[in-house]
């Protein structure tokens, strides 16, 4: 049987969303966004190990919030300054290392089974594919701005947004995180590329997964929530 990991990396502070809290302890549906992603992965796969990402600052308000809710967390490791950092900490906490490992934002809680099994089968199913991304195709018009402030437009059809949990061979992600950090670090996939592991496939993500990156996007969660729940 494959052996699955899932890395919840929620060690950010959430500057950019406005509020009190970061992001991934803010509200939604009467429970803090955090406790649906771990609810979302572990309905979606029942198997897998969950390690979570925090901020050393955030252990007694996350602890206070389990109590509250009643609520069991998946071990915790800390994070980092960076994510890039973040992932590693927890990489090197592992005992073994599992055939699959997925990364996912905390902040993502509406991410299905579908999604998690598609990234599964496109790795099982072909050694040569060193990881998978769930991404879905861009609906908007999209411009490049070039360092003079002109911009150009850019054919859509080319391009994809990503996102998470992105999933990788265990042992080619422990390699690639070997290397030192660099700005150009973005996300796991780009580590994956640094250390030469490019052959990277994308599967089908969902417009439902959504980045809860503003205020508004609460309320889009949550009404989300109630027609999957109607479904």
């Amino acid at each position: 049987m494959t052996s699955l990991e899932i890395i919840i990396v929620a060690a950010g502070s959430g500057l950019r969303y406005g509020a009190p809290l970061p992001k991934q302890y803010c509200d939604l549906g009467g429970r803090p966004v955090l406790m649906h992603t771990i609810d979302a992965l572990r309905a979606a796969a029942p198997d897998a190990k969950l390690t979570l990402v925090i901020s050393r600052e955030m252990t007694q308000l996350w602890q206070d919030l389990c109590d509250r809710h009643n609520f069991t967390s998946p071990d915790i490791v800390f994070g980092g300054a960076t994510r890039w950092e973040s992932v590693c900490n927890a990489l090197k906490s592992s005992v073994g290392i599992a055939d699959i490992i997925m990364v996912h934002d905390a902040v993502r809680p509406l991410v299905s089974k579908e999604i998690i099994d598609r990234l599964v089968k496109a790795i099982s199913s072909d050694t040569g594919v060193d990881g998978a991304i769930p991404a879905i195709a861009v609906t908007d018009s999209l411009r490049s701005i070039s360092d003079d402030g002109h911009s150009k437009s850019i054919d859509r059809s080319t391009m994809r947004a990503v996102q998470t949990p992105q999933a990788f061979r265990g042992d080619r992600l422990h390699s690639a995180y070997d290397l030192p950090y660099t700005d150009s670090f973005t996300d796991d996939a780009s580590v994956m590329e640094a250390a030469g592991y490019c052959n990277l496939v994308l599967t089908k993500g969902s417009s439902s997964n959504i980045k809860i990156t503003n205020p508004g996007d609460i309320a889009i969660a949550e009404t989300l929530m109630k027609l999957n729940s109607l479904s």
